[in-house]
């Protein structure tokens, strides 16, 4: 299953692209699974996942918990959380 990821602000930096196309393998079954698996994949995907606390997820823009099932999502973004005033 193709995920497109899409990444906002110092992810983004950090990974060095807004968004790209995965594979994940089938024992990816949630948003937790997916980051720690993109994490093994390069340096920067490391760095950006370092810390989960730090992170947000929404799967086809819906805001989910990190430990959300992945299910047949198409699109998965990965964020810092949003603060407003």
């Amino acid at each position: 299953m193709t995920i497109r990821m899409v990444y906002f602000a110092w992810v983004r930096e950090r990974i060095g692209t807004g968004e790209e196309s995965v594979e994940p393998p089938a024992t990816v079954a949630t948003v937790a699974d997916l980051v720690d698996w993109l994490a093994g994949t390069s340096a920067p995907h490391a760095e950006a996942f370092a810390n989960r606390s730090r992170l947000r997820a929404a799967i086809d823009q819906d805001f989910v918990p990190l430990d959300t099932p992945i299910g047949s999502a198409q699109e998965i973004a990965i964020f810092p959380p949003v603060t407003g005033g």
